[in-house]
């Protein structure tokens, strides 16, 4: 099933993304977990999360230097625990693009962001105006955020 997208034109495409969406929300209403507050992890706490990836983000693999976010593995909006058993350490930048994606979806994210980016560094007839809006997206993106995020 995971590949059937390739043999579908675009408007099936976008369908199959939609209902994903849709099976994601569908979760995160019946688990309304969210409305519990989350409680911070101890120092000793979050050694411990670090310490479960020898000191790396969990989604790209980089070495974690300086501040970084305890991840949930289990998304708290799909029911996952605030718990240590439930937690690894990432990138500021990698648990904020991640979200609480299904699988399914972050794959196709990850696929699509490889081909385009691909396509942005040869400059081809996609990537040139694909990189030129992502820069101002971006650019508009660190203006909302303040400069404190960047």
């Amino acid at each position: 099933m995971r590949d059937e997208w390739a043999q579908k034109d675009r408007a099936q495409f976008s369908v199959y993304l939609k209902k994903l969406r849709a099976r994601r929300e569908k979760l995160k209403a019946s688990n309304q977990l969210w409305a519990r507050r989350r409680k911070p992890l101890s120092s000793d706490e979050r050694e411990t999360v670090l310490q479960k990836t020898e000191g790396k983000c969990h989604v790209c693999g980089g070495l974690i230097d300086g501040y970084w976010e305890a991840d949930h593995v289990l998304a708290h909006s799909s029911g996952g625990d605030h718990s240590v058993e439930n937690y690894l350490p990432a990138h500021r930048t990698c648990n904020n693009y991640r979200w609480d994606y299904l699988p399914e979806e972050f794959q196709e994210i990850l696929r699509r962001g490889v081909w385009l980016r691909t396509q942005i560094e040869k400059e081809a007839t996609v990537g040139k105006p694909a990189g030129e809006s992502f820069a101002r997206y971006e650019k508009s993106r660190l203006a909302r955020r303040g400069s404190k995020r960047k």
